[in-house]
């Protein structure tokens, strides 16, 4: 396990001032990458840099993250979208690389270490640097930034929309086919919102897809970005869509054009793509990529805010909403069809069986009031459905379609509001819930869905041909991505890590099936990450898959019950032990409690397994 856990701290993590003083008093040369919050670090030069600290092998070499929002001397790298990465030696700036051009990083490390040493073991002065993005100069940034010309305004969309970027690349321009491209977008519904056509220079090439570097295929990827003109747009949702990203990439297809003319024949790449370099057409692949290539784009891009007559601004949020277990068995639906009505949209739902001790938890507020019995009564008696709801003021506009707290008070002031619609005969308790403010909403969600991290490997049958697709889909269902890495299992710990199947007449063929090539882990975190991640898998048998769940990644990619393409952890207790044999001891921002089913469930109860899956927990499949 030792060697996980030096895996793990490949990069110190710098987050604060004091830490970025003590990171500049070590010896020997510190390679840092600054980076923004919004986007988090440049893992795609995280195998790179564990590669030359293995071939290395010297003590003087370190690595580290730095977050510019919270140092001090970063500030201005505050707002950068591109990779910067800062060469330290005895506390001093020796060197600046923009973008992840990993050989040129890599040559870098190797000289600048050189040097330190040299300097180190003999003495004599360093070549100190300055960095433009660190000198403190007001009026610089001013200077250099030209006014806004006709073509370049400001471009403003209500913060109720979703956004993200397309691209009709070279290919397809060069085909003559971008205006046919773009009617058939705007046919589907997606507002352009920004629409320019430009030829990408080689270093913009390589800064787009820094997250593409360590991939075989980046330099022709770059070459050909950088061969003719391309059309960016700046696309807005569809009408109804909570979010364009995945929209949008349902309409260009996967990004393998055999699978694409196979699985999506109507999609944009199945129809203008040729192969899949050359596959006509771009798509962000969640949002957080969205908004980085928004900055890249599209620097003059902000969010309006809607302000309420009071002054306040009105915000894209969640609250929670319960229906209680009275008024759940009979009118669950109508109520669901009240809330879209009112322009919500369920972000997550479940439906619960609490324990007293978790009403009392929930309404810890509420204990000592006279009214808590009869409370805790109603949520004790059947399952209580919980909703996760989002739109602009949702906890505003929650609160006001349900009208008072008190039944009574309800009726007089309020007798068209949802508590009085929905009020129980001789019952004092109202039977819908609804957060008191921003705050409570986001304690309250977390309470009924938690963040969840699990255990995600694509198997080496997958990893050729299906890995892209694979990534493409998990980043478009919400999943974030916190730890990957690409490994070859050696039979030690392809045993290790299927353990549990030790005694299976299948045990062996799977080992050396896990074996025979490289296999890509991924840490995926979520609300209800475990369950949601099984069911985008699907049955552990693809025939199975195909009848019961044709979407699911076994039905589309896997080939037999061996294999099956992806492995997913069978219960949150799993996926901690399996993230930690693989990865170490990892810090995470996400708690890994909470039962996160999405059938009726007994919250947090270790001893619940899925009622829909008989498999889960010591099942015979290939999958756990």
């Amino acid at each position: 396990m030792a060697g996980k856990k030096k895996e793990a701290s490949l990069q110190a993590s710098v987050t604060n001032q004091e830490q970025w003083e003590e990171m500049l008093a070590t010896k020997g040369l510190t390679v840092v990458d600054v980076y923004q919050q919004w986007c988090g670090p440049c893992r795609a030069v995280v195998s790179l840099l564990r590669k030359i600290k293995n071939e290395l092998a010297d003590d003087l070499l370190h690595f580290a993250t730095a977050e510019a929002n919270s140092i001090d001397a970063l500030e201005k790298y505050q707002g950068k979208c591109e990779p910067t990465f800062l060469f330290y030696g005895g506390g001093e700036l020796l060197a600046v690389l923009r973008g992840a051009n990993a050989p040129l990083l890599q040559r870098m490390i190797v000289e600048e270490l050189a040097k330190e040493k040299l300097v180190l073991e003999q003495g004599g002065e360093r070549k100190v640097v300055e960095d433009d993005g660190l000198i403190d100069d007001e009026n610089k940034e001013e200077e250099e930034t030209p006014p806004l010309s006709e073509n370049e305004e400001s471009i403003i969309v209500p913060a109720s929309k979703s956004y993200t970027v397309a691209i009709i690349k070279p290919d397809a321009v060069a085909h003559g086919k971008a205006n046919e491209i773009i009617m058939t977008i705007q046919d589907a519904g997606f507002e352009i919102l920004a629409h320019e056509e430009r030829m990408l220079t080689e270093v913009e090439a390589r800064d787009f897809y820094q997250h593409k570097a360590a991939e075989a295929c980046f330099e022709d990827l770059v070459q050909f970005m950088s061969s003719g003109p391309s059309h960016i747009m700046f696309l807005s949702q569809v009408e109804g869509s909570a979010n364009v990203v995945p929209a949008w990439r349902e309409l260009i297809g996967p990004a393998d054009i055999k699978e694409a003319r196979r699985e999506k024949p109507e999609s944009l790449r199945a129809q203008y793509g040729t192969q899949t370099l050359f596959n006509a057409v771009h798509g962000s692949e969640d949002m957080d990529q969205a908004r980085r290539e928004l900055a890249f784009f599209f620097p003059h891009f902000r969010t309006a805010s809607v302000t309420e007559p009071d002054g306040e601004e009105e915000r894209v949020e969640r609250t929670l909403a319960l229906i209680r277990p009275d008024v759940a068995r009979e009118n669950r639906e109508e109520i669901l069809a009240q809330i879209h009505k009112s322009g919500f949209t369920v972000a997550l739902e479940k439906e619960v069986m609490l324990t007293e001790e978790q009403v009392r938890q929930f309404y810890f507020q509420h204990v000592e009031e006279g009214y808590f019995p009869a409370l805790l009564r109603s949520m004790t008696s059947g399952p209580v459905l919980a909703l996760a709801l989002a739109r602009m003021g949702a906890v505003h506009h929650w609160k006001n379609i349900l009208g008072p707290a008190d039944i009574n008070k309800a009726r007089e002031e309020s007798p068209e509001c949802l508590r009085v619609q929905f009020a129980v005969e001789n019952e004092s308790v109202n039977q819908l819930h609804g957060s008191a403010s921003h705050e409570e909403a986001e304690r309250e969600i977390n309470f009924f869905f938690p963040q969840q991290q699990t255990l995600a490997v694509i198997k080496p049958d997958a990893m050729e041909e299906h890995r892209e697709n694979i990534l493409e889909e998990i980043r478009g269902s919400g999943f974030s991505v916190t730890q990957l890495k690409e490994t070859v299992l050696s039979r030690e710990m392809a045993e290790e890590f299927y353990k549990e199947h030790k005694e299976k007449p299948f045990f062996s063929q799977l080992v050396e099936f896990m074996c025979r090539g490289p296999c890509m882990m991924l840490v995926l975190t979520k609300e209800n990450a475990v369950e949601e991640w099984r069911a985008m898998m699907g049955p552990t048998d693809p025939d199975q898959a195909k009848t019961t769940c044709p979407d699911s990644l076994r039905a589309r990619f896997a080939s037999d019950i061996l294999h099956n393409s992806v492995h997913g952890s069978s219960t949150q207790q799993q996926a901690e032990d399996k993230i930690r044999f693989i990865f170490g001891d990892i810090c995470s921002d996400a708690e890994l409690a909470g039962d996160g089913e999405n059938d009726t469930t007994i919250l947090g109860d270790p001893n619940h397994s899925d009622p829909r899956n008989p498999q889960t927990g010591g099942s015979d499949d290939l999958q756990d």
